[in-house]
């Protein structure tokens, strides 16, 4: 098999992987250099035609806003998940008080850590809050490392997700839910939020 046959099959079946997760076409081709019209043809040839499965295409933009990830404690503690999924798969890492991507530019192999890091995290979690986009979108903002910085918990030594312009108490979502303490405005209680 040649070279130039092994990174098409592996840029295919990138894309096919993230097709089945319901990536939008805008990440699929940042990761695989794929054209619109070859990953829409994957789709209809893979998941639509001859009964196959049936997967939900996104349309739009992908989603970028990163208050959802501080939301509350719930969220905040499954984007804590992602990021550490994220370290573990080799993309990010922590430099003091900031992340920093492990790749310059998105490509089939951090495609691929990206999908092992999203399929953990949904065995993780019984109703995982972040789709595949929302998970990118998590990723993506680690990666430029403005809006979203690490934060050490006082209670139990952890590193998690807080909001680099939010005041920072120092406790992590995990320490907070369980003491069922209340830092943001209005919440009311943890279960669901």
């Amino acid at each position: 098999m040649s070279e130039m046959y092994s990174r098409e099959r592996a840029r295919t079946d990138l894309a096919l992987a993230m097709i089945q997760r319901e990536a939008r076409t805008n990440t699929i081709k940042r990761c695989t250099g794929l054209s619109d019209d070859r990953i829409r043809k994957l789709c209809s040839r893979y998941f639509t035609e001859r009964g196959g499965n049936r997967v939900r295409r996104r349309r739009g933009k992908s989603p970028q806003q990163t208050a959802r990830f501080v939301r509350n404690a719930n969220h905040q503690l499954q984007a804590t998940t992602l990021m550490n999924l994220f370290v573990l798969h080799s993309l990010i890492r922590f430099e003091g008080a900031s992340f920093r991507a492990t790749w310059s530019n998105p490509d089939v192999a951090v495609g691929e850590r990206f999908c092992a890091a999203f399929d953990s995290y949904q065995t993780v979690y019984a109703r995982p809050l972040y789709s595949f986009e929302w998970a990118w979108a998590l990723l993506v903002a680690l990666a430029r490392d403005e809006d979203l910085t690490p934060g050490d918990c006082d209670r139990c030594g952890s590193q998690y997700v807080r909001d680099r312009y939010d005041l920072d108490l120092h406790i992590c979502p995990a320490c907070e839910i369980r003491t069922e303490r209340r830092r943001r405005p209005g919440a009311r209680h943890y279960a669901g939020a």
